[in-house]
């Protein structure tokens, strides 16, 4: 993508994570693990996220590590794209 592009559609939100679930048509499920300090203690938590994402060739496998990026809603639960498989 170009520069041009990026500042009409705005900057998307991308995510690493690891591919827990591929038994659906076209769509994998990735766990996303963000650590964020407790909000009274400070001590930093593992916080775990599941996302419903997009896989058009159903090249992922479960256990692959992927980038995600966010894209407009294409179901009830999907609204990001597989960019990338970085490992498998």
């Amino acid at each position: 993508m170009s520069e041009n592009t990026q500042s009409k559609q705005g900057l998307r939100k991308t995510r690493v994570g690891v591919v827990v679930s591929t038994g659906m048509n076209k769509t994998i499920v990735v766990s996303y693990v963000n650590r964020v300090p407790h909000p009274r203690f400070g001590k930093i938590v593992k916080r775990t996220k599941k996302f419903y994402a997009h896989d058009e060739n159903s090249e992922a496998q479960v256990g692959d590590k992927v980038r995600i990026v966010e894209t407009r809603p294409i179901s009830k639960l999907k609204c990001w794209n597989l960019e990338k498989v970085l490992s498998h």
